[in-house]
C-alpha cells in the first residue's frame, strides 16, 4: 500500500500461469492482509459469476458441506479450481472469518468471469429466469414484457446453446436464431425494469438481493450478446468474442467495486491495463482487457501488481535468462519479493531487457515494453509446477 496513491477500490492481483498452489497461496496470504489490515472485505476470482454464488452463501451462513460447495462453486474444471487445496483454505478460512459477525462485516466471494469456457458458453436460462422470477413475485404483472412459460419455450433445450463446435463453426450457433433474437430483447426489457423498480425492490426486499438480480440481468444480457457474436462469420468474430468477455468481466469487477474494496485475483492477461493480443486459427485478435476497461473507468481506484516466476521446474521452464526482467529478479536470490514495477522499468532504462521466451505455453513471461504500465510485480523465484 506504500507504493500507491491511496487504497484502491479495485486491488487486482494477477498471476502469468493457472492452477499452481504456490500462486493460490499467496493469493491467499495477501487477502488476509488485505482483510486485516486494510479493511477489504471481498474477494474475486477468475470463475463463474453465478456458480460463485454458491461460494458466497456458504461462506456466509455455512448451510451445506464444503465438499459440495467446492463441487459447484467453481468453473473452469481444466485448470483445476475446484480441486485446489488452496482454494479450499481460502473458502474454509473465510467462513470461521465470518462466524458470528453482522453481514456488514463479513467476508464476500464473487466469481468474475462469465459462464464462459474457450469451447463454449453456457446457456442464458439460469440468469434469465432468476431475474425473471425475482421481478415476477415483485411488481404488477402488466408490467413484465413475457411470462415464464414463453421464456421456457424460447429458451428451448440448453444443448443447443453449449454446442462446443459453435466456437470454430458459426453456422452452428444458435445466437441469431429467431428465439434468440427475441431472447435478447426481453432480456434487455427485463434489465430495464429492474433499475427502473430499483427503489421498491430495494426497500422491500434488500440492496444484496437486487444486487444479485442485476448480476442475473448483466449475465443473462451478457450471455445473449456472446452466443450472438458467436454466429458471426465475419474475420472479426474472435476480436468481439474476446472483448465480450472481457466486457463481462469488467462490468462484474466494477459492480463488486461499488459495494466496497475488492482484492481480484485473475491471469495477468485479463488484468492488465495495456491492450491485449493473441494469434487464433482467425489470426490476430486484439481487444482491451477487463483490467484496462475498468482502469479506465476507475483512474487511481484501480492498481494492478503482476507476477512473475523465476523457474517453473514441472513444465520445463528453467532459470530465466539474466538479461530478462524475471533474470533481473531472480538474481536477488528472494523467493518472494514486491517491486515497484514503474521504478524498475526506469532503473532498467531504454531499451527495455530482452524479452523472455517460455518453453512451455502455459507460462506468460512479462512483457518488458510494458513493464511501467503495472504499478507493482510480484516475483516468486521457484515453483515446482507440480500437478
Amino acid at each position: 500500500m506504500g507504493m500507491l496513491p491511496g487504497r484502491p477500490r479495485v486491488l487486482a492481483l494477477g498471476e502469468p500461469t493457472h492452477g499452481e498452489e504456490t500462486l493460490l497461496d499467496l493469493r491467499n496470504d495477501v487477502f488476509r492482509a488485505l482483510v486485516e489490515e486494510e479493511g477489504y472485505r471481498t474477494i474475486a476470482v477468475e470463475s463463474d459469476c453465478l456458480k460463485g454464488l454458491v461460494v458466497d452463501d456458504w461462506v456466509a451462513s455455512g448451510a451445506g458441506s464444503l465438499d459440495d460447495v467446492m463441487a459447484r462453486g467453481f468453473s473452469h474444471p481444466g485448470l483445476g479450481p475446484a480441486a485446489s487445496t488452496a482454494n479450499r483454505e481460502l473458502v474454509r478460512w473465510m467462513r470461521r472469518f465470518n462466524d458470528g459477525r453482522p453481514p456488514s462485516d463479513r467476508l464476500r466471494f464473487a466469481g468474475v468471469d462469465g459462464p464462459l469456457e474457450i469451447t463454449h458458453a453456457a446457456s442464458p436460462r439460469q440468469a434469465l429466469t432468476a431475474l425473471h422470477a425475482y421481478l415476477a413475485a415483485r411488481v404488477d404483472a402488466g408490467l413484465l414484457p413475457c411470462g415464464a412459460d414463453e421464456l421456457d419455450v424460447l429458451l428451448g433445450a440448453d444443448d443447443r446453446w453449449t454446442d462446443p463446435a459453435a466456437m470454430t463453426d458459426p453456422s452452428r450457433s444458435t445466437g441469431r436464431s429467431h428465439d434468440a433474437v427475441r431472447l435478447r430483447m426481453l432480456a434487455d426489457d427485463l434489465t430495464v425494469l429492474l433499475d427502473a423498480q430499483s427503489p421498491r425492490l430495494i426497500a422491500t426486499t434488500s440492496r444484496d438481493a437486487w444486487d444479485r438480480a442485476r448480476l442475473y440481468g448483466r449475465t443473462a444480457t451478457g450471455l445473449l450478446r456472446y452466443h450472438h457474436a458467436m454466429a458471426d462469420a465475419s474475420p472479426a468474430r474472435m476480436t468481439r468474442l474476446c472483448a465480450l468477455r472481457a466486457a463481462m468481466m469488467a462490468d462484474n469487477l466494477l459492480a463488486l467495486a461499488a459495494r466496497g474494496p475488492v482484492l481480484v485475483h485473475a491471469h495477468n492477461a485479463h488484468l492488465q491495463r495495456e491492450e491485449s493480443s493473441m494469434r487464433m486459427w482467425q489470426g490476430p485478435v486484439r481487444w482491451w482487457s477487463a483490467g484496462a476497461l475498468a482502469d479506465a473507468r476507475l483512474g487511481a481506484d484501480y492498481a494492478v501488481l503482476a507476477t512473475a516466476l523465476g523457474s517453473l521446474r514441472g513444465h520445463g521452464v528453467d532459470a530465466p535468462p539474466p538479461d530478462t526482467v524475471e533474470g533481473r529478479l531472480y538474481a536477488l536470490e528472494r523467493d518472494r519479493c514486491l517491486v515497484d514495477a514503474p521504478r524498475l522499468a526506469a532503473a532498467l532504462g531504454d531499451p527495455p531487457p530482452a524479452a523472455r521466451v517460455s518453453p512451455w505455453f502455459g507460462y506468460a513471461p512479462l512483457d518488458p515494453a510494458h513493464l511501467g504500465t503495472y504499478d507493482g510485480v510480484v516475483f516468486v523465484r521457484d515453483v515446482s509446477g507440480a500437478r
